[in-house]
Order: C-alpha cells, then structure tokens, then sequence
C-alpha cells in the first residue's frame, strides 16, 4: 500500500508530521493492506497562523483494489488529532463495506449431480 501524503505550506514540520501519520494509518489499516493499492492524505490549515477552534483539517481517500475509491474527512485542533479522527473513521467505512463485500460474494455455481 503506497502512501502520499500532501500539504498546504501552513502545516508545520511537514516530514514528521507525514511520518507520524503514515505510521498512525498503516497501523491502523493493517488489516486491509492487501485489499488498498494507495491512500492520499491531504492536511491543511484552514486559517494559516490564526489560531481557531477544529481550523485543521484532514481529508484521506482510500483506493480500493478493484472497487470505487472511499473518502473521509475529519477537524480538530491539531492536525495528528484530525488525521486520527479520519483514521478511525476510514476504518469503520472500509469494515463495512469489504464486509459486506465478502458476505455477498457467491460461490461459483455447483455443478449438478445426476
């Protein structure tokens, strides 16, 4: 599973910030590694150096082997907070939907016995 990780210029630290995100996710994801060809993660700072309340935003989109892309988007404070809101989110969306993928999958027909 390929990562990229992207960022407006208000984000501070970027290379840490992406390794610890990175990290956070893989972690997070683990389990539906084989089934993700790449995940985009985009941060920004909605205010710049103003400081606000949830003014950090996290976007992640998870590119799905054979299926349609999922997206989720979280805020908060800090941008680690934001991306793990979005982890866990991203989480619960892939649980169910490659699970209900699996449960609706059909077995190839039988072959009829005479």
């Amino acid at each position: 599973m390929q990562v990229q990780f992207n960022s407006d210029s208000s984000v501070m630290g970027t290379e840490n910030v992406a390794e610890r995100i990175e990290a956070q996710l893989r972690h997070k994801l683990a389990r539906f590694e084989d089934r993700l060809t790449r995940l985009e993660v985009h941060v920004s700072d909605v205010n710049g150096s103003k400081h606000g309340s949830d003014d950090k935003h996290c976007m992640i989109e998870a590119r799905i082997r054979g299926a349609r892309p999922i997206g989720v988007t979280a805020t908060a404070d800090k941008v680690d907070d934001a991306a793990r809101k979005a982890g866990n989110v991203l989480a619960k969306r892939l649980e169910s939907f490659l699970g209900k993928e699996s449960r609706h999958s059909h077995d190839p027909r039988p072959e009829k016995v005479l």
